[in-house]
């Protein structure tokens, strides 16, 4: 195959990031790449004209959305705070959904899960958005299989991204799927990045995703987990530590957590089993026992259960993203 042209489909108030993470990955793919079977990229926006990105910024359409025509090997719609007027637009909608049936492969980046659900593309599909707005896709669009998890989602000839920098994760494996693995990684070496995140990994880490809790035993108890994955974190000694009734300690942390203390603290040692797979080359066992786990295969089947693959994997994926 040669020239694999791609339209990045732009709009006012888009998310640069979400347009940039795609061009740049494709343009330095173009350049370390095959000659012979470059990418041939344009941001589309409606009229061609020029629009000012969310940041301040003003882009200049490479082409008139309404006059694109295919075939296109790959359509991806970014997201932005204009993602509602955006999906709202009839025209624009239309424009994407002509241009999506002369694709090969469609995909959206954050927000713009929103602008390909209004053209119907979604129904019947897993796709993912930005955590922060899957509760609005999903209940505006009963027919996707909304899921908040995964950094980026594909479902046959239809992907969607999370959001922001996760569009870079989902080019490189476009790349990759394009060009070969090593590619994808001479890619990933220049832009100083992983290859690649696998798709299912979490979009949010138990400790960025939410703010310390206002209640300070809570909070105190909190700071012990994270510093002590290896203790005993049972309802019973974490109420012993803090001086309440067991009883009393799960509704402190449905109240300031979200959740009870035992599902609270496996989560928090599978991250910190994540982290130590990431970062250092100890032992599946060791791994385990660090972090509270009672051996390879209990932290096998928590990570599994909370990442969607074995830490095997997830290993192996980091260790070829930090390669470089």
């Amino acid at each position: 195959m040669g020239t694999r042209r791609v339209a990045v489909v732009g709009y006012d108030t888009a998310e640069l990031l979400d347009i940039a993470c795609v061009t740049t990955t494709l343009a330095m793919a173009n350049r370390l790449g095959d000659p012979s079977r470059p990418y041939d990229v344009v941001l589309a926006v409606p009229g061609a004209r020029p629009i000012v990105c969310g940041s301040g910024l003003t882009l200049q359409g490479g082409a008139s959305l309404e006059r694109l025509v295919g075939p296109l090997d790959t359509l991806i719609v970014s997201g932005g705070v204009g993602f509602e007027q955006a999906a709202g637009d009839q025209r624009l909608v239309g424009h994407v959904r002509r241009l999506a049936k002369e694709s090969r492969r469609v995909a959206s980046v954050c927000t713009g899960a929103a602008v390909l659900a209004a053209t119907g593309l979604l129904d019947g599909h897993r796709a993912t958005t930005h955590w922060r707005f899957a509760p609005q896709l999903a209940a505006r669009h009963p027919a996707v299989a909304v899921d908040a998890r995964p950094i980026y989602i594909r479902d046959g000839n239809v992907s969607t991204a999370a959001g922001i920098t996760s569009a870079l994760d989902l080019t490189l494996a476009f790349v990759e799927e394009d060009h070969g693995a090593e590619l994808a990684r001479q890619v990933a070496r220049d832009l100083v990045t992983y290859l690649q995140r696998p798709g299912n990994q979490a979009q949010m880490s138990l400790f960025t995703a939410v703010p310390p809790p206002r209640n300070d035993l809570v909070r105190g108890l909190v700071e012990y987990i994270a510093g002590h994955p290896d203790a005993d974190l049972g309802a019973s000694a974490l109420a012993a530590r803090a001086g309440v009734t067991p009883r009393h300690l799960t509704r402190l942390f449905l109240e300031h957590l979200g959740q009870a203390p035992g599902r609270y603290v496996r989560r928090a040692r599978t991250e910190a089993a994540a982290h130590l797979l990431a970062s250092t080359a100890l032992p599946l066992a060791s791994v385990a026992a660090r972090c509270g786990f009672g051996s390879a295969e209990t932290l096998r089947q928590a990570f599994t259960a909370h990442y969607g693959i074995p830490p095997s994997r997830y290993r192996d994926a980091h260790r070829s993203g930090t390669a470089g």
